[in-house]
């Protein structure tokens, strides 16, 4: 099949190889532009742009896609199929419509749950015993659309984002590809989702990161994996910024005040609303990523402090 595919970061890049690789062809790539990045600010490309690019795959980066501003592209490609992965903004009808099979996307989640922005982190931070993708058919609705297929993987109590991300960017060539070919082997038998079981997965933003020991440690310790690696969490040790790379669970309870510090054992150890959690890994202002103990040896911290 003649495929456009729409994506912008790392996790669309295994996907776009692996449709490239196959017996299909991708004839364009649509990107978001280039952002500047760092601090020069030197506008860089999406990853999916390098990897089109090694590819030697045209590549477009439409600043809006209001006004038929790929009509043109779609008029004289006539694709099959459009695949879309975390391209990152809405498609209008005419785009929903511009391939004999429509647009087909690579979700993170296992729909209807977590419909949205981020879905890999909500559910982390929900507690969640699996976390899946699914391939679905894109319609006007936000993640509404009826589902292909589904693959659904258990997700540990200390999983985080990288695990998860991980693991649903190098799964999903499979599954679109095996779409695909139900698609056009006319054997797709799509699914409605059940709208009464939708949850919604929120954009992320700052007050997201801020950790407070006052919620139950297990309440702390998902939202600590749902931020790691990127953007992380943070709290405050002695007037700086402390953001937390990872922590461990344990049974110890407290009595002391939430956000002490109580033991600087192996990591350090803080009373949460029910029990102590234990933070093993940080990244302490102005330096780099650390095991705590060797935080705790630079004397960045000592027993009776509280972090807030």
């Amino acid at each position: 099949m003649k495929v456009i595919f729409m994506g912008s970061p790392d996790f669309a890049v295994p996907a776009l190889e692996g449709i490239i690789n196959s017996r299909h062809e991708v004839c364009a790539v649509v990107t978001q532009e280039d952002k500047p990045k760092g601090r020069g600010h030197t506008l860089a490309p999406t990853p999916i742009k390098v990897c089109a690019e090694g590819n030697g795959i045209p590549v477009y980066m439409p600043k809006t896609l209001k006004n038929g501003e790929l009509l043109p592209l779609l008029e004289a490609e006539k694709p099959d199929v459009i695949v879309v992965v975390a391209y990152g903004k809405i498609l209008p009808d005419y785009v929903l419509n511009g391939a004999k099979y429509g647009c087909i996307n690579g979700h993170a989640s296992l729909l209807p749950r977590w419909r949205g922005a981020a879905p890999m982190q909500r559910g982390i931070m929900a507690g969640d015993e699996e976390y899946g993708m699914t391939v679905m058919k894109i319609e006007a609705g936000l993640d509404t659309g009826d589902m292909f297929l589904k693959k659904a993987f258990p997700l540990g109590i200390d999983d985080d984002l990288e695990t998860v991300h991980d693991t649903l960017a190098n799964v999903a060539p499979e599954l679109l590809l095996e779409v695909m070919e139900e698609l056009e082997n006319g054997t797709a038998k799509p699914e409605k989702q059940d709208d009464a079981l939708a949850t919604y997965a929120e954009k992320l933003d700052k007050s997201d990161e801020g950790l407070d020991f006052s919620k139950p440690a297990l309440e702390v310790h998902n939202r600590v994996r749902a931020l790691s690696p990127f953007p992380l969490c943070f709290t405050h040790a002695g007037g700086k910024m402390l953001k937390v790379i990872k922590t461990s669970l344990t049974d110890k309870a407290s009595d002391a005040p939430a956000g002490t510090v109580t033991s600087l054992d192996g990591g350090i150890h803080v009373a949460c609303g029910d029990r102590e959690i234990i933070i093993t890994k940080v990244l302490p202002e102005g330096k780099k990523r650390m095991n705590a103990e060797d935080f705790i040896r630079g004397r960045g911290i000592t027993v009776g402090d509280i972090l807030k």
